[in-house]
């Protein structure tokens, strides 16, 4: 079966985020970038990193993922997610182009 995209949004705890981040959040904002890392280098990351917008920063990926369970699986799994600092919501999406898609 084909792999299907989502849209991935992180949302950090504040506004203010990253900008007066603690350490113990700074601890698991480094075990999130490690996850990322390895999903990418795995292949189930299109493209990730901050976004940051004027309202707040966020965090963005497009996934690159079996269905929309493995997308949710994929979220629930983040350190910042499981050690309760972000929150994240995910909808379907369809490339339309991407540098390197063959299909």
């Amino acid at each position: 079966m084909a792999k299907q995209h989502f849209f991935f949004k992180l949302i950090p705890p504040r506004a203010t985020f990253p900008y007066d981040i603690t350490e113990a959040e700074q601890r698991l904002m480094d075990e999130h970038s490690r996850y990322f890392e390895e999903q990418f280098a795995a292949g189930r990351l299109l493209l990730y990193g901050p976004v940051l917008a004027t309202g707040g920063a966020f965090g963005l990926a497009i996934l690159e993922v079996d269905d929309e369970a493995d997308a949710r699986r994929f979220g629930e799994a983040d350190p910042s997610v499981k050690g309760g600092l972000n929150r994240f919501e995910f909808c379907p999406m369809r490339v339309s182009g991407a540098r390197g898609k063959t299909s």
